[in-house]
């Protein structure tokens, strides 16, 4: 049996979200056991809690002994507020699991990557389940801790990778969170972003990439419209400023904020472990 510790490092999910994964994990993946923190329901604000609440729900969740793997419940916005202290706190039980989210989670799976503890990886949250077609989202991760590579990103190869959304992975350049993500295939995805942003994004990115394998472009879902057209799809952006910084680009991914979000352990994914 294997045992996932939940919690929640930004913004809060629903008992009602948290009741229907547990009911499809005990369905479809029986050898799970899903461990909700009450924190993860927890709210101030925009967060899941105060800070020093969603802090001591992610130390208590890496340090549990009995559990198998950390799984976020929800991006949003928040997890770098709490990320640094966190992994401070974290103890040898934490090396020994995997932690499974995305999107803003990013900040502490990319602290967790630098520190070298446990196996940080881009997978669906808890949360997708309330979006449209969630439920494949949230089977995929489940198979995922179930041990099913057939959910991993087909373009994974023998090169090490990492995946995150581009607003966090741009937030994270120059601060202590940040991995050396030299050698590595980096791939990028993003949501709710005007294009004329996305490009604003990768002119600051591509400055802090010094040394990558190549960029990939994931997903890039929900793009408001602007006043007058931007000229460039997001394909387009990525190359122009993947050129003009001698990085080369990959082609695209399966991954982001999409039913079809795909896994990406971080570093070689013939090496992961889920627990």
């Amino acid at each position: 049996m294997t045992r996932i510790a939940i919690c929640a490092p930004a913004t809060p999910i629903t008992r009602d979200m948290a009741e229907k994964v547990t009911a499809l994990a005990a369905a479809e993946f029986p050898g799970l056991t899903l461990d909700f923190h009450d924190q993860c329901f927890a709210a101030a604000g925009h967060f899941a809690g105060p800070d020093d609440q969603r802090l001591a729900a992610l130390i208590e969740s890496a340090n549990d002994p009995r559990a198998d793997a950390v799984w976020f419940a929800r991006g949003g916005y928040g997890s770098n507020r709490i990320a640094l202290p966190a992994i401070a706190g974290m103890n040898e039980a934490a090396a020994r699991k995997s932690f499974v989210g995305f999107s803003d989670c990013g900040f502490v799976l990319a602290g967790l990557y630098k520190a070298g503890i446990g196996r940080p990886v881009h997978g669906p949250m808890v949360g997708n389940v309330a979006s449209a077609g969630g439920e494949e989202a949230i089977r995929r991760a489940l198979a995922w801790f179930a041990g099913d590579d057939r959910t991993l990103e087909p373009g994974l190869d023998e090169r090490p990778s990492v995946a995150f959304n581009l607003i966090t992975l741009t937030a994270l350049t120059g601060t202590p969170l940040m991995p050396d993500l030299t050698g590595h295939v980096v791939i990028v995805e993003e949501v709710a972003e005007h294009l004329y942003a996305i490009d604003r994004l990768f002119f600051h990115l591509v400055a802090h990439l010094h040394g990558v394998a190549g960029l990939r472009l994931g997903m890039v879902t929900a793009v408001p419209e602007n006043d007058r057209p931007f000229g460039s799809e997001a394909e387009d952006i990525a190359r122009y400023w993947c050129a003009s910084a001698d990085i080369p680009y990959l082609g695209r991914a399966e991954v982001g904020h999409h039913p079809a979000n795909r896994i990406v352990p971080f570093g070689l994914a013939a090496s992961a472990r889920r627990a």
